[in-house]
């Protein structure tokens, strides 16, 4: 890393973009399909809940390359994995826009999610690479609002790109962004250093994390559909991630270069952030992945709207970015982290408050509070993980609790559509066992001069749709809770002796 001529004038600008650019992209597809998965699953003719693998597999992917991306910058050099994953990540998107199928797509979102998981650690490496050391700063807070701006946007993105030109074109637009951001970072960064070295990778423990991450995965996505553990395929992958998790544990706290070092979590402090990281962040996207799909598929929203109602965060979110870095400088990041879990599950409870009536102004302004506690919960959090282990475990402690994080995500991805479906149905059971008198009222929407089965299906879809209303806030009073929890744990941190790095691997 050292002996690296750093860029100067516009080369460094185009080339500091470009990195950034190849970061944003990355984040943003993290959320992008998120108000797409509705007319994604019309589309291929698979229901949402299967739909919803659009997001989980580009996760897990994602969340599987996030530990191997330091053997890959050792093994074939930082820049060179950087460039290569960049100019992937495109050709990958032709093949997802060009799916026809959802086992295609998936397989395409699967490909993304290995190429993008490189991207986000090393784009940071490398722009404090390039940057001379006495502007490291800016560098930092251009990758950090790459990062923060990217799930903003997704939402906002995709709704008006899926309603105006098709779903395809959430993929196919960003082909010539990376095909250019790649070949713009290798023609400008051609004769710097990019070093390698020997690298051993854990082959064993690499196989036993795809093997209980893709079956615990598989188990949470297609649980619901296959009548849980009434079904032989479902047990067996269960059994298979039970397993496959506990060797995983055995062999990576024996293994001398374990893919994970778990051993990391013997500082309390780390584990304390990391879990935080972990729970706040599964409970902030299983919010804006179960919003969108209730606005649309029961309040009449298309995509560009339900992506307005979610992307609205991001306005007080930028103004407050500036504003919550300089106070972590003295305030205790503890009780900003702690505050800003708060806040979130406090702009969860307030959807609560939530009625067939609702509004979009109603609706969008908890999501517009939302922001400056998101903020709040993402700039210090890493940080703090980071701050409690020794320099050398810097990188593997930034690496482990992005892991968790990515992971998180996936998983409270189905977790939420899984409660979500299941609260819907037993709301109408019970909305149904309290209508005594439905056959009068139909007897009287007959009398009306309604068809008898225009009648009854008009009461039908009255009960189903206060019965995913009911489910809809069901499902934010659960993550309002799981927000509680995981603002108690920052007090568990030992408080920094001085300044976090607010930018670290995030």
């Amino acid at each position: 890393m050292t002996d690296v001529r750093p860029l100067s004038g516009l080369a460094l600008i185009a080339a500091a973009l470009a990195i950034g650019t190849g970061n944003f992209m990355v984040v943003l597809d993290s959320t992008i399909a998120n108000v797409s998965v509705p007319t994604i699953a019309g589309s291929v003719g698979v229901s949402v809940s299967q739909g919803s693998w659009v997001i989980t597999s580009y996760a897990v992917a994602e969340a599987i390359t996030v530990p191997l991306t330091g053997w890959l910058a050792r093994k074939f050099g930082a820049l060179r994995v950087f460039i290569f994953c960049y100019l992937a990540f495109g050709l990958v998107s032709v093949f997802c826009g060009m799916s026809q199928s959802l086992g295609m797509l998936i397989a395409g979102r699967v490909m993304l999610g290995l190429c993008g998981g490189p991207i986000m650690p090393l784009s940071q490496m490398l722009l404090m690479r390039i940057f001379p050391p006495k502007q490291a700063t800016g560098a930092a807070v251009l990758w950090a609002m790459t990062t923060l701006i990217g799930p903003i946007a997704g939402p906002i993105l995709g709704g008006v790109i899926c309603d105006s030109f098709g779903w395809q074109w959430i993929f196919f637009i960003k082909v010539p962004i990376a095909l250019v951001g790649g070949v713009l970072v290798f023609s400008l960064t051609r004769g710097l250093s990019d070093p390698r070295g020997p690298a051993r990778i854990d082959k064993v423990g690499l196989a036993l994390l795809v093997v209980w991450v893709a079956a615990l995965q598989i188990v949470l996505d297609e649980g619901r559909n296959h009548d849980w553990f009434a079904s032989r395929e479902i047990v067996i992958l269960a059994i298979i991630a039970a397993i496959g998790f506990a060797s995983f544990l055995i062999w990576e706290l024996t293994d001398d270069n374990p893919i994970v070092d778990l051993k990391i979590f013997r500082y309390r402090g780390f584990s304390a952030a990391a879990v935080t990281f972990a729970g706040g962040f599964g409970a902030f996207f299983a919010a804006i992945v179960i919003l969108p799909l209730w606005l649309q598929q029961n309040m009449g929203y298309t995509a560009t709207w339900a992506g307005y109602a979610t992307g609205i965060m991001g306005i007080l979110a930028l103004i407050s970015a500036p504003i919550v870095g300089k106070a972590s400088e003295t305030i205790d990041p503890r009780l900003i982290l702690s505050v800003g879990i708060l806040g979130l599950g406090a702009m969860t409870a307030w959807r609560m408050t939530f009625n067939s009536d609702v509004t979009f102004m109603q609706m969008a302004w908890p999501t517009l509070f939302t922001g400056p506690f998101m903020v709040m919960f993402f700039v210090p959090v890493t940080g703090l993980a980071i701050s409690c282990v020794g320099p050398e475990e810097q990188a593997n402690a930034a690496g482990l609790s992005n892991f968790m994080r990515t992971l998180a995500g996936a998983f409270a991805t189905s977790l939420v559509q899984t409660g979500w479906a299941n609260q819907a149905r037993v709301n109408q059971t019970e909305l149904v066992n309290a209508m005594p008198h439905a056959n009068e009222v139909v007897a009287g929407m007959v009398a009306s001069g309604t068809p008898y089965d225009a009648a009854v299906a008009s009461l039908t879809r009255m009960v189903e749709h206060q019965s995913v209303l009911l489910s809809t806030l069901n499902m934010f009073g659960a993550i309002t809770i799981v927000f509680v929890v995981a603002a108690m744990l920052p007090w568990l941190i030992p408080k920094p002796k001085g300044p976090i790095d607010t930018t670290a691997g995030h």
